[in-house]
């Protein structure tokens, strides 16, 4: 392992996102605290998913994880798209960086800023309403998972994607339905039987069950299975992007 080069290029990463902070972190963290807003107030008092748990309180760990993952996955999407259009991608591909040396880079970046705007969200939502925090543990594991996971998303649109409109509409056609059918804003097992299995099919549903359970030790699923979804995820996407990298799809002829 190169830790040098991964390392600069982590840097490198994490600055683009951080020099435009109200475009990358702050317009997110506004976003969800409208729809919080917006769905608490609405529905605070008329819902009660978990018992002993206000609906308020239930919608913070969706609106959290839905953040992280859909910001984890614009990070490494939108870097790669702007490096092949702009032609920068070249001094990626030069240096004697190895596939998973790039690959580990990005996806640090894209759990970096996953997790800035979560603790965001977190530390503006909790002046609104109390929320329990039941294991401090598996709240980090699934954040960074779930980062993970759609940053080597991320990685693959960004790689097949030849122009903007491609992400945008990866992102608009499967990223975002998946991600709000998947229990953010309600407990799955409100949904009509088939429903409520086409839910269990949705990967992104075990990513946001298994952060509820840290807040409040309840969930729809074993905490275990949804660990293992992930787990499962990560390792197959970590071998695909890698692959992809390794053999230059689509990046060597941009």
């Amino acid at each position: 392992m190169n830790w040098t080069a991964t390392f600069t290029l982590l840097s490198k990463e994490v600055t683009r996102w951080r020099k435009v902070w109200m475009q990358t972190v702050l317009a997110p963290v506004v976003t969800a605290l409208l729809y919080l807003l917006v769905f608490g107030h609405v529905l605070e008092g008329r819902v009660e998913v978990f018992p002993g748990v206000s609906y308020t309180a239930f919608l913070i760990p969706g609106l959290l994880m839905m953040t992280v993952i859909q910001n984890a996955f614009a990070n490494t999407s939108s870097s790669l798209i702007q490096s092949k259009v702009m032609g920068s991608i070249v001094f990626i591909l030069l240096p004697p960086f190895s596939a998973f040396e790039m690959f580990l880079a990005y996806i640090g970046a894209a759990i970096l800023r996953g997790l800035a705007v979560g603790v965001g969200v977190f530390l503006l939502a909790i002046f609104y309403v109390q929320v329990p925090v039941e294991n401090f543990f598996v709240i980090m594991a699934f954040a960074i998972l779930g980062s993970y996971v759609m940053g080597a998303l991320g990685l693959i649109a960004g790689m097949w994607a030849e122009k903007f409109d491609q992400i945008a509409a990866f992102q608009s056609f499967l990223i975002v339905p998946l991600t709000f059918l998947s229990g953010v804003f309600y407990s799955i097992k409100s949904l009509p039987p088939i429903w409520y299995q086409l839910s269990k099919a949705n990967p992104f549903f075990y990513m946001i069950d298994g952060f509820r359970y840290g807040f409040f030790g309840q969930s729809d699923q074993p905490v275990l299975l949804s660990l293992g979804v992930m787990l499962v995820a990560t390792a197959v996407l970590t071998i695909i992007c890698v692959n992809m990298l390794k053999s230059g799809y689509k990046l060597r002829d941009a």
